[in-house]
């Protein structure tokens, strides 16, 4: 079933784990691709890889803190596929984790930027190459941390990806009427490199904070990802969408 027929779909933080999965299944499913990454030789690799399966897939390597390089992603999707559908803004950065009173400025600066103004600045340039289309799917990837848990040392990281999540409302608010709908998806432990753990017991424990006993694999997320960016989800518009194994719920 090709879900995604004829449709555009510009895919950052596309060179590994969510994104890359994101970008293979979406592929999969008939979708013409931007794929977007800061490393140009894991873009190159999935591109062929998705150029080998029967699919199409254009790069460009970039700092999507950078708003000419938001501008360019868009402008690639509307100069080569003709325009744009769908946009995973799947992006984030942990950053140095510690007390407020610890961290440096710069530090606060830095994952704020890529977790919140990084989404600002994607949703300026593709919202309304979206509507020029008649509308389409915008996703962000936001974090149950900051959301229904606070994690201590990750003030920074929870404060932007919750500011995502009110970034998602309001845009939904703003233009549902014109055929664009905005969502978050909120991601459970993943089996990522983003995801570093320093033994087996930090693992295990991690995995026991979910209901269901273990973290996620990036394809699990990404199903995710593809039922809101379908119109599978025709009637679904500003939500914080969890897929997070139940570790948002688990007390046990």
């Amino acid at each position: 079933m090709h879900t995604l027929q004829n449709k555009v779909a510009l895919i950052a933080g596309a060179s590994s784990g969510i994104g890359r999965a994101t970008a293979k299944l979406f592929a999969a499913h008939g979708a013409s691709l931007v794929l977007a990454a800061r490393r140009e030789k894991e873009l190159v690799a999935l591109a062929d890889e998705i150029a080998g399966d029967g699919g199409s897939a254009m790069i460009l390597p970039g700092d999507v803190n950078d708003a000419a390089y938001a501008k360019a992603l868009v402008d690639l999707a509307v100069s080569e596929f003709g325009g744009l559908d769908i946009a995973f803004n799947n992006v984030g950065l942990v950053g140095a984790m510690g007390p407020v009173p610890e961290m440096a400025e710069q530090t606060w600066r830095d994952v704020i930027d890529t977790n919140l103004t990084s989404a600002f600045l994607a949703a300026k340039y593709q919202i309304p190459a979206m509507l020029a289309r008649g509308g389409g799917s915008l996703i962000f990837t936001s974090s149950f941390v900051g959301s229904t848990v606070g994690l201590p040392g990750m003030a920074a990281y929870a404060a932007g990806k919750a500011g995502v999540v009110g970034l998602t409302q309001v845009l939904a608010a703003e233009y549902g009427r014109e055929g664009l709908r905005v969502n978050a998806l909120l991601p459970g432990g993943t089996d990522t490199a983003m995801a570093t753990f320093k033994s087996p017991e930090e693992r295990s424990f991690v995995e026991g904070l979910h209901a269901m006993k273990r973290i996620g694999r990036p394809e699990e997320i990404a199903y995710s990802a593809l039922y809101l960016a379908s119109d599978w989800s025709s009637f679904t518009t500003g939500t914080a969408l969890y897929a997070d194994g139940g570790v948002s719920i688990t007390r046990t």
